[in-house]
């Protein structure tokens, strides 16, 4: 097989065994029309509890070009699909959720896309059939957060897309542990060509996304690439202790102005202390996600570990 016409396509799952026979039939039936190129597929398993594995080992015998990694155990939602991206051998890397919310027919507009020069081909998803609630969360959280990053961030992307070698070459060389992807590819500041669709129900199986996952990439977008939060903890640091010190001034003043006359009072004391405590709380917590943001770096562990790989 020649290396210059491969390309892989990246899907990573965790007990997902009602939709990776569905998902690989209808890659196939996709990549099927298109001859000018060969296509390998590789799943990475996230330690699935189900009957997952048993299912894509099934499919590799039949499929020589159908890759499985299985993790030692469930390294969690950013660091396994990230670690899949990057194992591809192709000159360009295909990246969807096994959910089949991320719709494989959409893969030849990708390809087309590339061929015209792109190196970075995205799906974005202005409408959804999923939960409205969590949807409008969502688009409003990167209109907050594209408003603070230090670059513009593409919104409505979930990381479904084409991916080039180039591109990848780069991640390589980043080598982050714990990335937020979006934001990421945004950094490297390749034209991004987006190709919009309408985000299908998941049918079978239930979301791994929760209320901590989704806090997680929240948080993980702000203080990857924003210093805002930070910067206003310390302007409102500064403004807070300030405003401290002109009240106790004032405070002194009265009482010494009104000795027998001006009480100081329980009340103000004890609202200005919880105030005080909440901000410097909040503030703080702010702080540790930056901490805990470098802390995940500096230790270097790797990505996931792999148990087994299967057709490679």
């Amino acid at each position: 097989m020649n290396q210059s016409d491969l390309i892989t396509i990246v899907t990573p799952c965790y007990n997902e065994e009602g939709n990776v026979d569905e998902l690989y039939r209808r890659i196939r039936a996709v990549t099927a029309g298109l001859d000018k190129y060969h296509f390998e597929i590789i799943f990475i398993d996230n330690a699935s509890e189900d009957g997952t594995v048993a299912k894509l080992r099934a499919l590799a015998i039949t499929d020589p070009l159908l890759k499985i990694i299985i993790n030692t155990r469930n390294f969690g939602h950013i660091r396994s699909p990230y670690h899949g991206l990057l194992q591809g051998s192709g000159k360009a890397t295909i990246y969807l959720a096994s959910d089949l919310q991320d719709p494989p027919e959409l893969i030849p507009e990708f390809i087309r896309a590339w061929e015209l020069g792109f190196k970075l081909v995205m799906a974005i998803k202005p409408v959804s059939k999923g939960n409205a609630l969590t949807h409008w969360l969502r688009k409003s959280y990167y209109q907050v957060l594209d408003g603070i990053s230090d670059v513009s961030l593409l919104k409505d992307a979930t990381g479904f897309g084409l991916y080039d070698e180039a591109v990848l070459v780069q991640l390589r060389k980043i080598d982050d542990p714990y990335p937020y992807m979006r934001g990421l590819i945004c950094e490297l500041g390749y034209p991004v060509k987006t190709i919009p669709f309408e985000q299908p129900r998941r049918l079978r199986g239930i979301s791994k996304n929760n209320l901590y996952s989704l806090y997680d990439i929240a948080m993980l977008g702000i203080v990857s690439h924003s210093k805002v939060p930070i910067r206003i903890a310390a302007f409102c640091g500064f403004v807070l202790g300030f405003c401290s010190v002109l009240a106790a001034v004032i405070f002194l003043l009265l009482k010494l102005a009104f000795w027998d006359s001006f009480p100081l009072g329980i009340a103000p004391i004890v609202i200005g202390v919880f105030f005080l405590f909440g901000i410097q709380l909040l503030f703080i917590g702010i702080i540790g996600e930056y901490i805990g943001s470098i802390h995940t770096y500096v230790q270097r562990r790797p990505a996931v570990v792999e148990r087994e790989r299967v057709n490679f």
